[in-house]
């Protein structure tokens, strides 16, 4: 498709616009190491990386380029380009984030005339740019309009933390609707439907089955009467400090909640299968991590498609047990028959895990420094590429480190598993990182974008963190903008 060339008066009325662009303060490179804490990240001296840095294997390789823009942002319209670097600029600065995190919490929304005016502005902005739609209608377009540009689509209802059945019960619905409406999507145009376990099964019972899971590992006779075949959930390594007494059993009505939750996991299973549509579970925090994991593997020993994974887990590899655990698993279901798929990611519960082992006085399960996440997302990767190039299972690399995409790429082309997106893939946020995106995919390989959708109160929660994650991620932020400003300006040579 070819780009879109505005013409050049509305080029001339962007240049105060471009030059508020460009003053965006310097950003370390992708790798560096030190505290996790975002707001040291913008005190580093390292250079920023340029556009023109190129991503290489070796001098004479180039794996990813992000030299040539023209290529990289074929398809994307000028006004789309201009809108999204606004946008990622706004949630770049500290101040704003800051002062949107406030509005939101504070009592101005329970005022409906400033409700509507907050919502309105979050909607034309961080919304649109995050989100792909209110519903699956809207959704429909944001899919073919990926497509149109070989990106596909992982859609996730943006709705979480049931409270009771009935929430959980409604979830489902929109869940299976979900499934179902990929059949009138562009052919192979999405890769995953997304599941929260918070939106079938209420935190709370989430919790209490976490601390009995827990208690079992410390215990092994302790009896869960109720626990289903699944794959190991715990290493040497984990922590289970979560649970510091003997838990009580589930009453019977939490039993049947239990069950209840697993029957609308089935029912999302089952119709997976029939439309071939693969599932993917996401992650939350520690507390309730194990009662998630116990869900997707019980889930994924029912339903697989031969020696292709119908279920995915996501393994969070800020936690210093995540190679441990997921290794211990993948062998597990290696030695059942059954194919295992997982999503690596880096996390994003860093401030509230590190608060809750303080509190409890032990020791953080987050690793102590980013450098340290990086190896093991990359230690992670590497397990599984080379996994897959023997056969077995399946991974979707969820980050946007660039240094890890370029390490992971260059993997699996020595390994000569590129084209093959059923084994392997790529994934980003849907409005983040659109410059690596963009580049794995000229690069050969299949990449996704992760879909939020919903109503735009009902997925507050979700902007909230992915504004406070773009500031933690500044420096990939710093970078998109930087790509899109040249692309933006080698248009506007065209034009004039």
């Amino acid at each position: 498709m070819a780009n879109k060339v505005v013409c050049p008066k509305l080029f001339r009325d962007l240049r105060c616009f471009a030059r508020c662009l460009n003053t965006v303060p310097t950003v370390p490179p992708m790798n560096f190491s030190g505290n996790y804490d975002a707001t040291d990240v913008t005190t580093t001296t390292a250079p920023t990386l340029l556009p023109t840095d190129q991503i290489l294997v070796a001098p004479e390789k180039k794996v990813i380029n992000f030299d040539d823009v023209k290529e990289l942002f074929t398809g994307v319209s000028t006004s789309k380009l201009i809108k999204s670097s606004l946008t990622l600029q706004m949630a770049s600065m500290e101040s704003m984030v800051d002062m949107g995190v406030w509005v939101m919490n504070s009592k101005l929304m329970h005022m409906p005339i400033l409700r509507e005016v907050i919502l309105g502005f979050v909607k034309s902005t961080f919304y649109e740019h995050f989100c792909a739609g209110k519903d699956l209608t809207e959704v429909q377009s944001t899919v073919t309009k990926l497509s149109n540009v070989s990106l596909k689509s992982m859609l996730d209802y943006g709705v979480e933390h049931a409270t009771e059945n009935e929430s959980c019960d409604q979830s489902m619905k929109v869940l299976l609707q979900t499934v179902e409406s990929t059949k009138s999507l562009p052919s192979s145009s999405v890769s995953f439907v997304v599941v929260k376990v918070t939106a079938i099964c209420t935190p709370r019972l989430l919790k209490r089955v976490s601390d009995l899971l827990r208690w079992e590992r410390k215990s092994p006779s302790f009896n869960l009467p109720w626990k289903q075949k699944t794959l190991p959930l715990f290493a040497d390594s984990s922590p289970l400090y979560h649970t510091s007494k003997k838990p009580e059993p589930l009453t019977q009505e939490e039993e049947r909640d239990l069950q209840l939750a697993h029957e609308r996991l089935t029912k999302i299973c089952k119709k997976c299968v029939e439309l071939d549509v693969d599932l993917l579970i996401d992650a939350e925090d520690t507390a309730i991590q194990p009662a998630i994991d116990y869900f997707a593997y019980s889930a994924a020993i029912k339903y697989h498609k031969d020696d292709h994974p119908l279920i995915f887990g996501t393994i969070q590899t800020y936690l210093k047990d995540s190679k441990e655990r997921m290794v211990i698993a993948k062998r597990a279901a290696e030695k059942m028959g059954v194919p295992m798929g997982f999503k690596l990611v880096r996390g994003a519960y860093i401030s509230s895990e590190n608060e809750l082992a303080s509190k409890l006085g032990v020791q953080s399960p987050v690793h102590d420094g980013i450098q340290h996440t990086h190896d093991c997302f990359n230690s992670c990767a590497e397990f599984m590429i080379h996994e897959i190039a023997n056969g077995s299972g399946a991974v979707v690399l969820a980050t946007h480190n660039i240094e890890s995409g370029k390490l992971a790429a260059s993997k699996a082309i020595d390994l000569g598993i590129r084209k093959d997106g059923q084994k392997l893939q790529f994934a980003q946020l849907y409005g983040m990182a659109d410059g690596l995106s963009f580049g794995l995919r000229n690069a050969g390989f299949q990449v996704s974008k992760y879909l939020p959708f919903g109503p735009v109160e009902q997925v507050m929660p979700y902007l909230i963190r992915r504004a406070e994650e773009n500031r933690g991620l500044l420096s990939t932020s710093a970078f998109d903008r930087q790509l899109m400003r040249k692309e933006l300006s080698r248009r506007f040579n065209v034009a004039t």
